[in-house]
């Protein structure tokens, strides 16, 4: 990997086709001068960091390729701490073909998904949380994400991980200490303030860890079922809520076969709304295939939208799917639909049920109230009042691991064990904070990190 940082390398930044103006960069030792090489306007070498210089690109017969501006950023004023060009230029796909070769004629070579941001990481731009939430910021398409990835990526998360490792470094090599010095039975670390700091570190970790379940939402959504019978408005009502045709409709029972996904943006929340094949007991066997994946989605779901006919359903029926969800132990809305044609008893009954939402999907009657159940059901006040939130699955499974040995030390202070067992419970506790912010970290995470990456990031 050494090595390879000291290769310059390439990519075009901006995203492939045609547009306006496309951006390549350049970054390594010779970005500069290779650069140099095929430039026509100032000598690049002679300038100052943070500069845009205008004049033309030529291959090595002198041919004009194009008119460009090069920005200079010279280490180690750059995103990588290493010499970085951005070549601005026409955004001809032919263009930037013929530009990319001519560097890579020069000994540049390709870089590979994420590796400018690896190197930005190597170099100690960033953390490894910070390096992540760059990924995620270019993803978001949310405010909720926006202000999730941009609180990442200036340190937010990290400063709260490395503040919990920092403490539990001291009391670490207090303990180490006492190892040394075994046949002499001293203690460096007083074990109540162990205990007092690992109990203070549990609350924090496990206020994280708990975050989680929103942060997954902000970064990726609300899986969300429409379930229930045939024939209730599955269908009508995602076609409702998406104002388009996406599904069909059709009084024939069982006309979905299989779940239709689509999502919509409900006040920085988005929710994927999953349309499913109507839930009964079928001789079709095709049927059969496309309820057993209905039952499989609900199971998978974050939330459930049950919908129930108020026109042909009874009661009976009602609860009998009513109990069925409590069972899931998934969060689901009671939306009754056809609320124009009801039946009056089943709608007198269902009324005594505050929480039940009343609709005509084909009239779009009762959607509005609908759209803010969803949105109060996922709940962002926490995040809106600057809470610190876990969004990356990496760094959560190393918080319930960094959990699990806190609790391990809490256990061994218990039943006094000696100082080496508490030692190594510690060890591991540290490392799985560390493993977040890539103070500890080994070549397989990080290419496994960085390849998700999109090229010339």
């Amino acid at each position: 990997m050494l090595d390879q940082l000291k290769e310059t390398i390439i990519a075009l930044s901006t995203a492939p086709g045609v547009g306006a103006i496309a951006v390549i960069r350049l970054s390594g030792d010779d970005a500069i001068a290779i650069t140099n090489s095929v430039f026509r306007g100032k000598n690049l070498l002679n300038q100052e960091s943070h500069t845009a210089h205008f004049g033309t690109i030529r291959n090595e017969e002198g041919e004009i390729i194009d008119e460009v501006v090069a920005t200079l950023f010279i280490a180690p004023k750059s995103f990588t701490k290493e010499n970085v060009v951005e070549i601005s230029c026409h955004g001809s796909p032919y263009i930037v073909q013929r530009l990319i070769k001519l560097f890579l004629r020069k000994g540049v070579r390709l870089a590979k998904a994420g590796e400018f941001t690896q190197r930005a990481f190597l170099n100690g731009q960033f953390d490894l949380a910070q390096a992540e939430a760059v990924a995620d910021l270019i993803n978001a398409d949310t405010e909720a994400s926006h202000k999730a990835a941009i609180n990442q990526m200036r340190g937010g998360f990290s400063e709260q991980i490395k503040q919990l490792r920092a403490e539990l470094i001291h009391f670490a090599s207090m303990i180490e200490l006492e190892l040394d010095f075994g046949e002499e039975d001293v203690e460096f670390a007083d074990r109540d303030d162990l205990k007092k700091l690992v109990n203070q570190l549990l609350s924090v970790i496990t206020t994280l860890v708990s975050s989680f379940d929103l942060g997954n939402v902000i970064k990726n959504g609300v899986p969300t079922v429409i379930a229930g019978k045939p024939n209730t408005g599955k269908s009508t009502l995602l076609n409702a809520l998406l104002n388009e045709e996406k599904a069909i409709v059709s009084d024939i029972a069982g006309t979905t076969r299989d779940f239709i996904e689509d999502e919509i943006n409900l006040e920085g929340v988005v929710f994927r709304f999953i349309d499913t094949a109507g839930l009964r007991d079928t001789e079709d066997k095709v049927e059969a295939i496309g309820v057993q994946r209905t039952k499989e989605k609900m199971k998978q779901a974050s939330l459930i939208i049950y919908m129930f006919d108020l026109k042909n359903d009874s009661l009976t029926e009602v609860n009998r799917d009513i109990n069925m969800l409590e069972n899931l132990g998934i969060p689901f809305i009671k939306v009754g639909n056809k609320v124009d044609e009801a039946q009056a008893d089943l709608y007198a009954e269902m009324q005594k049920d505050e929480s039940t939402l009343f609709i005509s999907a084909i009239n779009r009657e009762g959607l509005e109230a609908l759209k803010s159940k969803l949105v109060d059901t996922v709940n962002l006040d926490n995040f809106k009042s600057g809470d610190t939130v876990v969004t990356n699955i990496r760094h959560y499974d190393n918080l319930v691991q960094t959990q699990n040995s806190l609790n391990a030390v809490l256990s061994g202070l218990g039943d006094n064990i000696t100082g080496d067992f508490l030692a190594l419970d510690i060890r591991h506790a540290l490392r799985f904070l560390g493993e977040i912010t890539g103070q500890i970290t080994t070549d397989d995470l990080l290419a496994n990190i960085f390849s998700k990456f999109c090229i010339g990031k």
